[in-house]
């Protein structure tokens, strides 16, 4: 799952080449319109979890958590042809933009820009710099990529814990739409509740101290949300006619 989904041009914010730079808040959600997933940080878990299914997809750097937003390749279900997002929470990772963080060359964190979105502007908008020094508008974009920064790494220490537990297993499925055509996913990971009961009493012990007990099961409460994103689809493919079912295999 790449870091730079739907960012067309990254480049690092520099206070003399964008000095003249301004932005303005997106209007639309279309930059997102063909991304089926995002990645998800373990402290949205909560607030994801009543919206969309949260699934483990595997990354470079292990199991990385991630809101699935469709079933089906370049669609995300979420967004409307007007580029409004249908959900009352919307995952950070897809809130951070036009602003990304970034790695310099002695794993410095960077902040980063997409240059090709049209938030950016120097006519229009609100100033990033001022006489060279960060404005309160950019002084917030870099508040927010640090904590989103540093919310990741304990994210991916909790895949990597699930990984070692042995918790995570495949989970392929078959979503049944209303026209009686089917939708296949696979490559979808989610906690195996089996081994989440045999774990040890150690285990259980570390996973309910470091609030990652709680996280898993968000989690699984999650995964009935399926059911409501195959209902999606077969809205938006039957024109407003709802309907549908996921069987999962095993």
């Amino acid at each position: 799952m790449s870091e730079m989904m739907f960012y067309e041009r990254v480049v690092a914010l520099n206070d003399q080449t964008h000095a003249q730079l301004k932005v303005r808040p997106a209007t639309s959600f279309a930059y997102a319109a063909k991304t089926n997933s995002v990645p998800l940080l373990v402290s949205e878990f909560f607030e994801a979890a009543r919206e969309y299914p949260i699934i483990f997809a595997r990354g470079e750097a292990g199991p990385v958590p991630a809101a699935l937003l469709g079933l089906r390749e370049a669609e995300n279900l979420y967004v409307g042809g007007e580029g409004k997002w249908d959900a009352r929470y919307v995952p950070a990772f897809v809130r951070r933009y036009p602003f990304v963080p970034g790695k310099g060359a002695q794993g410095e964190l960077l902040v980063c820009i997409d240059e090709a979105s049209p938030c950016f502007d120097r006519k229009e908008g609100e100033a990033l710099f001022a006489e060279g020094k960060p404005t309160a508008q950019l002084e917030h974009a870099i508040k927010f990529l640090t904590e989103f920064h540093q919310a990741a790494a304990l994210t991916e220490q909790l895949g990597r814990r699930l990984d070692e537990l042995g918790l995570l297993r495949q989970a392929d499925s078959l979503a049944q739409l209303k026209d009686g055509s089917q939708v296949r996913l696979s490559g979808l990971h989610v906690v195996d509740e089996t081994k989440l009961r045999a774990l040890d009493r150690d285990a259980v012990q570390e996973l309910f101290g470091n609030n990652s007990l709680a996280a898993i099961y968000a989690h699984l409460m999650s995964l009935g949300n399926l059911g409501a994103l195959v209902d999606r689809l077969s809205r938006r493919d039957a024109g407003g006619k709802a309907g549908g079912k996921v069987s999962n295999r095993r």
